[in-house]
């Protein structure tokens, strides 16, 4: 879902993107992004790579970055049953209310089996949590910053001697998925919040390109092991790493 007050988005010739647009924006859509980010094909496969890959244990606490509608929340909990904590940040506070009616929702834990979920509205370019922790977790948000290096390594920092996941859309760079590419190019447009700029001067593609690239590279830099996995022809693209 979201980043957080200080990114810049995709389209912005400057790199800027204020954080009312961007919530206007995915607040706007919450309720169609709620089911897709749940039931589009394969998604479910990656949201429990992800949990698999922050390599919890009972007890612990994780951190999701632009946590969204919380359709990560579930596989997360599962983990750090009983008696962990999950901790929810995103900027768009329809987004929140769903996340949080989902997770209100949940049948009563059994005895012992409890686990802390909370969320929160921030900036998760630089998020309002005492570390470390755990495990931090980004799906399809580190794209969205300008330097998307450095705000990756302030999750490593909160995350020391713990786990960072990223899972993030780019183009493919699989030969047999490239003519999607283009398809792919139109929802990122269409899924982009707007300016009051010209959007789209620079390569749209390009650009998120080497901002996922950054992001995934600076956390292999961060790790002391990393794994590497990609979905849906390589259209998502998941690195964890265990955190020095």
């Amino acid at each position: 879902m979201t980043p957080g007050t200080r990114p810049d988005a995709a389209g912005d010739t400057d790199g800027r993107r204020p954080t009312a647009d961007v919530e206007r924006f995915y607040g706007r859509w919450a309720g169609l992004y709620d089911p897709i980010a749940r039931r589009f094909p394969r998604v479910r496969a990656v949201r429990e790579a992800v949990a698999d890959a922050c390599r919890l244990a009972p007890g612990d606490t994780v951190v999701e970055m632009g946590c969204g509608t919380g359709a990560n929340v579930s596989y997360l909990r599962e983990r750090v049953a009983p008696g962990g904590r999950v901790v929810g940040l995103d900027v768009t506070a329809p987004a929140l209310r769903r996340a949080r009616r989902r997770a209100e929702r949940r049948p009563a834990p059994h005895d012992g089996d409890d686990v802390t979920v909370a969320f929160a509205r921030a900036d998760v370019s630089d998020p309002p949590v005492s570390g470390p922790v755990d495990a931090v977790v980004g799906t399809f948000v580190s794209g969205m910053f300008a330097d998307a290096a450095a705000v990756v390594d302030g999750w490593c920092d909160l995350a020391a001697d713990g786990h960072v996941v990223l899972a993030d859309g780019a183009p493919s760079r699989r030969p047999a998925a490239r003519p999607l590419n283009a398809l792919f190019r139109a929802v990122t447009v269409v899924s982009t919040p707007p300016t009051a700029r010209l959007r789209y001067e620079r390569d749209l593609l390009a650009g998120l390109r080497e901002r996922v690239d950054a992001a995934h590279g600076r956390l292999r830099e961060r790790s002391t092991a990393t794994a590497s996995r990609e979905f849906l022809l390589g259209f998502v693209r998941l690195t964890g790493g265990r955190v020095e």
